[in-house]
């Protein structure tokens, strides 16, 4: 499924296979492709002395791309790193390889020093390039592209360093307003989008039971602080020889009934006494410093939470479900961990030599206190309803099995009966075998009943089951010259079969005269619902064959007896 070639450099157009993409022929030992929507995404794999690639692999200047033949694309394109040589005890060799993406020629310039004051963010980012682009090879180099992520204002005010250019957009632009750099390839170059959005909604659902392998979820509040220290500007000192290190600073204590700090009595319920300061140099207004303390306060998340799973990709044998896509937003359904939303996927690892085998990160998302605590109670109030229902469905299996056992007994009894010849034996076995039945009836009445299924509900199937079944051709009734709900061929079959007159002791009809004669032996008490009777003996499991002759010998013989 995937294919990969190394490239001897960015005039190399036509590469060495190093993995093919097809069954039982040229692998890597090992390969991963870990692809990130935040930073630069990476692969790694493994060759042995065997593989075309061996000895050709140059750090830095090999170039690599993995495509995804099935659909057409390419995973992966950058180039190699570092090498890793291993030798193992039974004396094989081999040697690992880690890559990273073309986004790393960005960490191959550093930016000179500038000021630059009420700039777009779109012309910042392209003073940054340019710096980039003047330093590297032509193959390295990128040019401007779309840029959808904004400031407040639409007005910058930045210095450049000497730092690696990656390094600078990330601190200048990515971590103070957010978005994703994407590269794109067109006819007369590379270029760099910054896009305040990447990935799109998809249909396709992550459900438990469903397309869901295993998944994890990782709660974390260390970052909460419950108890707050706003601290605002320095504070000069009188002594004009005091060069100590630490400096007093603006506090709150004077308009905060003498406490430097602010508590968050629900966060402190929850997770108790946790101190923590808030640094805001520009402040010198305390009364100023003390609201934007509890406003902090309010708009602290209590806990950042991770999800991490394995799901069963089903695109790659219906085409009805979507691949999961880094990037693209998918209903995750965990009933049991109380999860029913649509999460982004940020993180997604393909594995080179079992394409089946990919884990998915869900990115960080930070919850309110009062998010957390329902959250919380929502599991356990799902577990405890799982564990109700277990217990149900265990009582209702047992009763049924008791009911069951019954019936069998009842069966049993009937053939030792009719083997012994006891008239009256067989009457009450069949007594106790019709109480059985009724029991069995009830138990069977207990079980669950579910309402029928909508496009959009669930019920005795799948809304998305019921959905496809409305989507079926509706049949007419088949004629011999139209198809309906048979052929035509099985029509004419059907239309050509002999009508059967009724029995007698004499002739055949629908049975043979001689189960007629055997029939008519039978006498009838009381009125039977054959139709019920049917249903019910369907229930029964007979464990051994009743011979109809022997029993028909027995009946006469004993009405012979009482004579």
């Amino acid at each position: 499924m995937f294919e990969v070639k190394i490239f001897d450099g960015p005039d190399d157009q036509a590469g060495v296979v190093i993995q093919s993409p097809y069954p039982n022929d040229l692998k890597l030992s090992a390969g991963t492709v870990k692809t990130v929507i935040s930073g630069i995404s990476n692969m790694s794999f493994t060759i042995n002395l065997n593989n075309p690639g061996w000895g050709k692999i140059k750090p830095l200047k090999t170039l690599i791309e993995a495509r995804d033949i099935k659909r057409n694309k390419r995973i992966f394109k950058g180039r190699v790193l570092k090498p890793t040589q291993t030798m193992t005890s039974d004396g094989l060799f081999s040697i690992e390889y880690a890559c990273e993406d073309r986004l790393a020629y960005l960490n191959d310039s550093n930016q000179r020093f500038g000021e630059y004051h009420n700039i777009t963010v779109r012309d910042f980012l392209g003073v940054i390039l340019e710096n980039h682009n003047r330093q590297v090879e032509t193959y390295k180099q990128f040019k401007l592209g779309k840029v959808t992520v904004t400031d407040p204002n639409d007005s910058l005010y930045r210095y450049l360093g000497y730092d690696k250019t990656y390094a600078t957009i990330k601190d200048k632009l990515l971590d103070r307003l957010g978005g994703f750099l994407v590269i794109r390839e067109a006819a007369d170059g590379n270029y760099i989008d910054y896009l305040a959005e990447v990935g799109e909604d998809s249909e396709t659902e992550i459900r438990l039971r469903s397309n869901l392998k295993d998944m994890k979820r990782e709660i974390d509040p260390l970052d909460v602080i419950t108890r707050l220290v706003p601290l605002g500007a320095k504070i000069e000192s009188d002594n004009p020889d005091d060069t100590g290190a630490s400096e007093a600073r603006i506090t709150i204590a004077d308009v905060n009934g003498g406490k430097d700090y602010l508590d968050d009595p629900e966060m402190i319920a929850e997770f108790g006494l946790i101190v923590g300061t808030l640094d805001l140099d520009d402040v010198s207004d305390k009364a100023t410093l003390k609201a934007k303390g509890e406003q902090f306060l309010a708009q602290q998340k209590a806990a950042k939470v991770t999800y991490s799973l394995t799901p069963v990709d089903v695109s790659l044998i219906n085409s009805e479900f979507d691949e999961l896509e880094p990037g693209n937003r998918y209903a995750v359904v965990n009933p049991v961990f109380g999860i029913n939303e649509r999460l982004q996927v940020i993180e997604k690892d393909n594995d080179l030599v079992n394409p089946l085998n990919i884990s998915l990160t869900i990115g960080d998302k930070y919850q309110t206190l009062t998010e957390y605590q329902r959250a919380s109670r929502k599991q356990v109030k799902n577990i405890v309803q799982l564990e109700r229902t277990v217990e149900s469905q265990t009582q209702t299996i047992g009763t049924l099995k008791t009911e069951l056992d019954s019936v069998d007994s009842t069966v049993q009894t009937m053939q030792q009966a009719l083997a012994d010849g006891d008239i009256p034996g067989l009457k009450q076995a069949v007594g106790n075998l019709q109480s059985a039945v009724d029991d069995l009836n009830e138990a069977i009445d207990g079980l669950p009943s579910y309402g029928p299924a909508t496009p959009t509900t669930d019920g005795l199937m799948s809304a998305a089951d019921k959905t496809r079944l409305d989507g079926l051709q509706s049949y007419e009734e088949a004629t011999l010259e139209t198809a309906g709900l048979m052929s035509t061929e099985d029509k004419a079959k059907l239309d050509n079969l002999r009508d059967y007159e009724e029995a007698t002791s004499e002739a055949s009809g629908l049975l043979s005269a001689a189960d007629k004669a055997k029939l008519d032996l039978i006498t009838v008490l009381q009125e039977i619902d054959l139709d019920g009777l049917s249903e019910k003996l369907a229930l029964i499991s007979v464990t051994a064959a009743v011979d109809l002759d022997d029993l028909v010998s027995r009946v006469e013989a004993l009405e012979g007896g009482t004579a």
